[in-house]
């Protein structure tokens, strides 16, 4: 079928019946539930197949629980958010009998692009939102892996009917029509380079988009920090997944004086969790050749500006053949290396040393807006003072990439790191249209007022009377 025909069948099922009950929201929010359930092994085997090596462990904690998990949180409250808000009516028809209310009202068939490095996840979890909003939904998984992009259609068609989920294959191509479609709203997660292109194609139809765009996140380490636990967790957030997700800590500002220590201690986790990456199941290979020579390449780059390379793990296979790298330190790395202007999307990491917080806040200012901001330290102060003087997608404080776990709070991005979001209530309103309702009383006594024409000669200085910065009466 194709995408034309895919979003006509959408659209016709939609205007049939544009406002789902609730009970077939929490009915689509549990098939979505039972499609990765039943499919677990045939999901998991086919994301091993396409990176490589990805542990099933890992596959099955990221990618099938992280989806389970928003798509349960919306099945348990989307009957509460559904509900129509009463708001105040503005005087004085606030005292003649008149009402309003927020009505809360699908869009229409909303198109999620996902990404490769978390190909079930970057699908499902935006869907949770769309679903409980009670819209139709297309899924377009992406195309580095195919497997799994394969697996995913497989498992979205032996639950729903086409008018409700449905699931197209393909490249670039395929994406860029589904954005120049009309849709309700469009999610894309990726590049911000991409996305611009996807932006631009979506505006063709006014389609409102939410992006998740990534982005250098930076992580400051403050002076008061615990060294050795803020060293632990930067290095687990390094290793899960190959540093390929999108909130992974991308710049790290340390303290000159502590440097070495937090250097030493990087390498004393990563020599604990992972000390070879030689036949290491647990560790995520780069998912291809093209991303892992562009990996190398930054290593290269950097090393040919005179960058301090630190590796904190032994490379088993100098070859590279099977995309498994250590944690890589680039310590130190130029303003004019490529690893300070691209987002590393790898088990790389810039460490710049300072020795003053504000020239920290001052760089990280002068950056595009991150996905993610993280701060290490028990000075409130200084905390307060970085999240009042930055701007990010989200923050966390004390440990890496887990604000965006949060199921009752949004995710998303700020600048050239995205716009909109999904996940939790602020989820639900992204994807639904928040339709204002005002309805009369039993008496309109404008023509009383003598505020109808023909105008009275006492109007004008009337209304120019109130025309004041007093309070407004209630």
């Amino acid at each position: 079928m194709s995408l034309e025909s895919m979003l006509s069948q959408q659209w016709s099922a939609f205007w049939q019946n544009p406002n789902p009950s609730a009970d077939l929201r929490q009915d689509r929010l549990t098939r979505a539930i039972a499609a990765l359930v039943e499919h677990r092994e045939a999901l998991v085997n086919a994301m091993h197949e396409d990176f490589g090596n990805r542990h099933k462990a890992y596959s099955t904690m990221n990618d099938l629980l992280g989806s389970l998990a928003p798509l349960k949180y919306a099945r348990e409250h989307l009957k509460d958010w559904m509900q129509p808000e009463a708001r105040e009516v503005f005087p004085p028809y606030n005292q003649m009998g008149a009402q309003a209310w927020i009505q809360f009202q699908p869009k229409g068939p909303v198109g999620i692009i996902g990404t490769w490095n978390a190909p079930i996840f970057t699908l499902f979890a935006p869907m949770a939102s769309a679903l409980a909003a009670g819209n139709p939904v297309l899924l377009k998984p992406s195309e580095v892996t195919p497997r799994t992009a394969e697996a995913i259609q497989k498992a979205v068609q032996s639950q729903f009917q086409p008018q409700e989920v449905n699931c197209i294959l393909g490249g670039a191509e395929v994406a860029q029509s589904l954005a120049e479609s009309k849709l309700g709203h469009l999610i894309f997660t990726g590049s911000g380079q991409v996305g611009t292109l996807i932006m631009q194609a979506a505006s063709r139809n006014l389609t409102p988009v939410t992006l998740e765009l990534g982005g250098k996140s930076p992580t400051v380490i403050g002076r008061s920090a615990d060294l050795a636990d803020a060293a632990r967790k930067i290095a687990i957030a390094k290793l899960t997944n190959a540093g390929q997700l999108c909130v992974n800590p991308d710049v790290c500002y340390v303290a000159a004086d502590q440097l070495e220590a937090f250097v030493s201690a990087m390498q004393a986790t990563a020599q604990q969790l992972a000390p070879s990456t030689l036949g290491n199941t647990s560790l995520t290979s780069v998912v291809n050749a093209r991303h892992h020579q562009r990996l190398q390449g930054l290593v290269e780059d950097a090393r040919a500006h005179g960058v301090r390379i630190e590796v904190l793990s032994e490379q088993g296979d100098p070859s590279g053949t099977d995309r498994r790298m250590p944690i890589t330190l680039l310590i130190g790395a130029a303003a004019n290396t490529k690893a300070m202007h691209e987002e590393l999307f790898g088990p790389l990491l810039v460490i710049q040393p300072y020795t003053d917080i504000q020239a920290v806040i001052a760089d990280i200012q002068s950056r595009d807006c991150p996905l993610a901001l993280y701060y290490f330290g028990s000075d409130a102060s200084e905390q307060d003072h970085l999240l009042r003087q930055t701007l990010s997608g989200g923050v966390s404080v004390n440990d890496a990439m887990m604000h965006a776990a949060m199921l009752s709070a949004p995710f998303g991005g700020v600048g050239a790191s995205g716009m909109g979001h999904y996940q939790g209530r602020e989820g639900f309103l992204a994807l639904s249209h928040t339709r204002t309702v005002f309805v009369a009383g039993p008496v309109d006594p404008r023509a009383d007022w003598g505020v109808l024409p023909p105008y009275p000669d006492w109007l004008e200085p009337a209304m120019a009377g109130q025309v004041t910065d007093q309070p407004a009466a209630s």
